[in-house]
């Protein structure tokens, strides 16, 4: 049941909770319970607002590939930090492989983004190369509940 509640949450997290009651066949209390002991379990974590960046003023949306020249620790924290606070950052990626974080931003036009690389990614001494793409479309995955 609570794969279920998780898996419409997903996708519809404004959902009040007596509609969410109703879809799964619960009553109004015992969803509200389970609702709380997900989250005091720590499996829901929060509930975010989708935005329409576009509209926002933000339409341009790039992903950019960062390598690192020196990969201590204390180098590796300190860009992560630097990155995630950056303006425009919808989501960083520390991953493995050649690259060492992807960023997923969003901003104004062509010169904001050139701007952004320069200003907040290759402006740390320990970034050695970046790559940009941008980004034509995106859409949201079925997710890890999806049946």
């Amino acid at each position: 049941m609570d794969r279920l509640l998780l898996g419409t949450l997903s996708t519809d997290a404004d959902v009040s909770n007596k509609t969410l009651a109703a879809r799964l066949g619960l009553a109004e209390s015992t969803c509200a319970y389970r609702v709380r002991a997900l989250r005091e379990a720590g499996i829901i974590t929060g509930t975010r607002a989708q935005l329409d960046l576009a509209l926002l003023g933000y339409p341009l949306q790039a992903i950019i590939m960062v390598r690192l020249g020196s990969h201590t620790m204390t180098n590796v924290n300190q860009l992560y930090d630097a990155l995630v606070s950056a303006p425009g950052v919808i989501q960083a990626f520390h991953v493995a492989g050649a690259d060492d974080f992807y960023l997923h931003v969003a901003v104004e036009n062509a010169e904001a983004l050139r701007d952004f690389v320069l200003q907040h990614v290759t402006s740390h001494r320990v970034v050695r190369q970046t790559e940009t793409h941008l980004v034509f479309e995106v859409r949201g995955g079925a997710g890890v509940l999806a049946t």
